[in-house]
């Protein structure tokens, strides 16, 4: 009797409460739950024009209709050019990054010029690819394997190179031959890198080729987002991002998955270059060969009329053209603008973004309510943004910081959310001995653990900030700037202009990266004390 009496007096485990576990199932719709019935509101009191903010029920109809034949055709001619510039791009990186990452001295002579051309944006090329390919199909892959070759180049390059000591060591062991350490080593080893390429690659084509459909294109989903936009049908537009972000999800789920089928193995992530030791004597002059020798040729080209002079200024004319724009201020005047603007919208969306990565760091709730809503956001290509923000805010300073601010938040966020969730929970105790308060808590511990991961976000964010004004001010041809500069100056055919913007575009973009570096550097010393 005593027995049963202790056993109905212990305590019994109880499932958890089925209607909280059904509002967490809940909370991810919340946000767009609230967001589709404030735009259904708006539109039917007329808080804003039907032009300006198409009904939900007009979209949704809109979408039915151009899901019939116009929109898969156009979303298909895409599709068709990502699927060549992919096709190029990779083959290409992969060769080319193999060879740079097998060999130290094609590493020294190659990679220096290699990693300069980088510095310049993808953007940035286009008016110089106008001019020499035309605005058809040429001019579409051109600049996707633009996009797509560095981040494959790189990554191939630092797989193989990082792997080939050990590989090395291994095949002399096991008395390998050539193809069959290429298959079972250098190839597994050099994967993981790769597949972090790959992915960033997807992304920056994907971005890349809406922007120059964009800007120059009759056809494709770019196209079809301009049209709808000319028009004023902004149902139009936005059936065209919901199909662009429906798209992105579909893209990088697909890579997560095909990264863990060939990835079955634990492996270390290795996508950070290492600087190779300077050398003395004739190792030290090997970068500047490739340089001069295209300087060379191009001098070259130019002085036999192997290329038209209209198309091809002569390295001379454009340090001239360089030259006398900053005398006369129309390059400075147009570097300050441009500057000031990217500065401008970093502030304006880096911060935005910094706020929010912390709030759902720390706050479960806030994170399980926003999350996959910006998540799902983060999958629209930045470009696509574009015909939307131009009809709500219109082409002046308004609309350019804006859209530079929605290019810098994502960065920011997503390493500040990632840095704080994953701090070690060493520092709670910590804070609970100290008898910190939420505020002291967070000054003193989670953002300085947490700096590493946001100064890397940072330094993303102005690399962000300088490619997203150098798009609006292509898409927002007002009030100056080097985008626009450049853009006008292909429209007058002035090639020494064009690249004289360029030239000043890269050495800004190389300048920004270093300020982010020595920022990083300068903010977490403690790190290396």
């Amino acid at each position: 009797m005593a027995r049963s009496a202790s056993l109905s007096l212990a305590p019994i485990a109880r499932p958890p409460l089925r209607p909280w576990r059904f509002y967490q199932a809940l909370q991810p719709w919340l946000l767009p739950a609230a967001l589709l019935v404030l735009w259904q509101l708006a539109s039917r009191f007329g808080w804003m024009s039907e032009q300006v903010l198409p009904a939900p029920s007009l979209v949704w109809q809109t979408l039915l209709e151009l899901s019939r034949d116009e929109l898969w055709l156009h979303l298909g001619i895409s599709l068709q050019r990502l699927a060549w510039g992919l096709l190029g791009g990779v083959a290409s990186g992969v060769l080319l990054g193999a060879l740079l990452g097998s060999s130290r001295r094609a590493e020294r002579l190659i990679f220096p010029t290699f990693a300069a051309l980088a510095q310049v944006p993808t953007l940035a090329w286009i008016p110089l690819f106008m001019l020499l390919f035309g605005i058809g199909e040429a001019l579409k892959l051109v600049v996707l394997i633009k996009a797509i070759i560095v981040p494959i180049t790189v990554h191939t390059l630092v797989g193989v190179r990082d792997a080939q000591p050990r590989l090395r060591e291994a095949a002399q062991v096991l008395r390998l031959p050539f193809h069959l350490r290429l298959w079972r080593l250098t190839i597994p080893a050099a994967l993981p890198s790769f597949m972090a390429g790959l992915r960033l690659a997807l992304a920056t084509g994907w971005a890349s080729l809406l922007a120059v459909e964009l800007l120059a294109s009759s056809e494709g989903i770019g196209y079809l987002m301009v049209w709808g936009r000319q028009l004023f049908m902004l149902d139009i537009v936005f059936v065209c991002i919901l199909v662009i972000g429906l798209f992105g999800i579909v893209l990088d789920r697909g890579i997560q998955q095909l990264d863990r089928r060939l990835l079955h193995w634990p492996h270390l992530a290795t996508a950070e270059l290492r600087s190779s030791p300077g050398g003395a004597g004739w190792q030290r002059l090997q970068p500047w060969l490739l340089p001069l020798a295209l300087l060379a040729l191009w001098q070259a080209s130019v002085t036999v009329q192997w290329v038209d002079p209209n198309i091809l200024a002569a390295p001379w004319s454009v340090l001239q053209a360089t030259w006398q724009g900053l005398l006369d201020d129309s390059l400075a005047d147009a570097m300050a603008r441009s500057v000031g603007r990217a500065l401008g919208g970093l502030l304006l969306g880096g911060s935005l973004g910094l706020a929010l990565g912390v709030l759902l760091g720390l706050w479960q709730p806030a994170e399980r309510t926003l999350g996959p809503t910006l998540s799902a956001l983060r999958q629209i290509a930045i470009f696509a943004w574009v015909p939307l923000l131009t009809a709500w805010f219109g082409l002046g300073e308004g609309a350019k910081l804006v859209f530079v601010g929605l290019a810098t938040f994502f960065p920011l966020f997503i390493a500040t959310q990632r840095g704080i969730t994953t701090l070690s929970p060493q520092l709670g105790e910590a804070a609970h001995v100290l008898r910190l308060n939420r505020l002291q808590r967070l000054l003193r511990l989670e953002l300085p653990g947490a700096a590493p991961a946001i100064f890397a976000g940072l330094r993303l964010a102005l690399i962000y900030a300088w490619l997203g004004t150098i798009g609006a001010e292509y898409f927002m041809p007002s009030n100056g700037g080097i985008g626009s500069l450049m853009i006008g100056a292909q429209q007058l055919f002035r090639m020494d202009q064009v690249l004289a913007g360029m030239l000043l575009v890269g050495l800004t973009g190389a300048l920004l990266n270093t300020l982010g570096q020595v920022i990083e550097a300068r903010a977490t010393r403690w790190r290396t004390a």
